[in-house]
């Protein structure tokens, strides 16, 4: 094993491998030497980067969190018009209930997270915030906050579905809610 300073992406290849962990063994399946084995790197590493179990699992869904609104960022922003942005917002919908399993499940362990404990919560108001933020520049507010619930509801029914609704239902679903 590398050390420190021959190894400058350690932390993140930790991060990396918490985020595994927790998408095959939830929270509850976590430590660090689980983690560490995972990452490759020796168990003092986890201490010597994070002060806990707590740091580490806020800075890897933070990330995680982050990764989604770059999702976000990316089909919202060649809109030039409204009905280019419900067709964004539907792309949307079917690229996150589309992905990986392990983003489902993610997702999943940091709501379960956010619904316990106070610095969870305050990383999904963050994450809401910034993606409502980024609706808005094509919808008014309100109707921002409608689509994001859409964005996280049908995703999760989509994902989730073993026949998951056509495009055309959630395209509907979205021009609903847009007024179109």
């Amino acid at each position: 094993m590398a050390t420190g300073h021959t190894d400058p992406r350690r932390r993140e290849r930790i991060l990396a491998a918490a985020l595994d962990l927790i998408a095959e063994e939830g929270v509850a399946g976590v430590s660090h030497r689980k983690i560490a084995a995972r990452a490759g790197v020796p168990l003092g590493s986890m201490t010597y980067h994070f002060t806990g179990i707590d740091e580490l699992l806020l800075e890897a869904f933070t990330g995680y969190a982050d990764h989604v609104v770059a999702v976000f960022e990316r089909h919202l922003a060649d809109a030039a018009t409204q009905e280019e942005a419900r067709e964004a917002v539907t792309d949307l919908i079917h690229t996150l209930s589309g992905g990986p399993r392990r983003d489902l499940i993610l997702v999943q362990e940091l709501y379960t997270l956010a619904a316990r404990r106070e610095p969870y919560r305050a990383l999904c108001v963050r994450w809401m915030s910034r993606s409502r933020a980024l609706l808005e520049t094509h919808f008014p507010p309100d109707t921002a906050r409608q689509l994001d619930a859409l964005i996280e509801g049908l995703t999760l029914h989509r994902a989730l579905d073993d026949a998951p609704p056509e495009r055309s239902l959630t395209r509907q679903a979205v021009r609903r809610i847009t007024g179109a």
